[in-house]
């Protein structure tokens, strides 16, 4: 039974994920693609661009967050209650290169009714963690679907 519920749990988490990426043009641009959604855990990847450097040869700091803000964003909402940031931090760990293959993996710390705690992991092809980042949610009354 329990195994059932979780199911139609995961099986809303990914229509709300679906839904917010149709309308998602950011996560879009950057190339983001969903691997893996279940309730309040998500997995996204994408691959960095020459467009995404800074003036130093790396993968400007601001890729690395919003590719976490968005693995924030999709786990943070999939149970279908608008979910805000109210507080975010990053740790850069090694820098990014044209052609990596970026991967964020959101975990649920804490699920409370007005916040959620949320840690994203993101590694590279070589699966070297090169940011850690983690998010503070606030929950509103709304539904996003």
């Amino acid at each position: 039974m329990e195994t059932d519920m979780q199911n139609k749990n995961d099986v809303l988490a990914n229509n709300v994920v679906t839904h917010m990426m149709q309308h998602d043009l950011f996560s879009q641009w950057l190339g983001i693609s969903v691997t893996e959604i279940k309730e309040g855990y998500s997995k996204i990847k994408m691959t960095v661009r020459p467009e995404m450097i800074n003036g130093f040869g790396i993968v400007h700091g601001g890729i690395a967050f919003s590719l976490a803000d968005s693995a924030f964003a999709f786990a943070c909402n999939n149970r279908n209650v608008l979910s805000v940031a109210l507080d975010t931090s990053i740790n850069f760990l090694k820098p990014v290169h044209v052609n990596d293959i970026l991967v964020a993996q959101a975990k649920e710390l804490h699920n409370g009714k007005s916040t959620g705690l949320y840690h994203i992991t993101i590694t590279n092809q070589k699966e070297h963690i090169v940011a850690v980042f983690k998010g503070t949610c606030f929950r509103t009354n709304k539904k996003l679907v």
